[in-house]
């Protein structure tokens, strides 16, 4: 990741920290060898492919349940003006959507913002 991809990353997530009922982490993935073994182990979820920044978004739902609140699974890939999405990352994505999920790719903290709000 370029270090223009990080800074967009850290100030999307800081500025979403703010927001009420918003929480996202950094999902660190990538793959390193085992030190013991030489095998490469994967690491982070839904590596590869799973999205920069990973959490929830805390909703109230229907009628019937006024009052309970519950945590929608979000997944932000933050890209730069030029940065492109690999096949994996838009499946992820898309399986999180088509679950219920809110999800997407965005270039700029108020895309980060209109993805949550929508």
């Amino acid at each position: 990741m370029s270090n223009a991809e990080t800074d967009l990353q850290q100030r999307i997530r800081l500025a979403l920290g703010q927001l009420p009922d918003i929480r996202l982490w950094r999902n660190n993935s990538g793959k390193l060898p085992d030190p013991r073994t030489g095998r490469w182990v994967q690491f982070g979820v839904a590596s590869p492919g799973g999205s920069d920044l990973i959490g929830y978004r805390t909703i109230t739902i229907t009628p019937d349940m006024v009052g309970r609140r519950i945590a929608v699974f979000t997944a932000i890939e933050v890209k730069t003006a030029t940065g492109r999405a690999t096949p994996a990352q838009r499946n992820f994505i898309e399986h999180i959507r088509k679950a219920g999920g809110i999800a997407g790719i965005v270039r700029s903290v108020a895309e980060a913002q209109r993805i949550l709000n929508d």
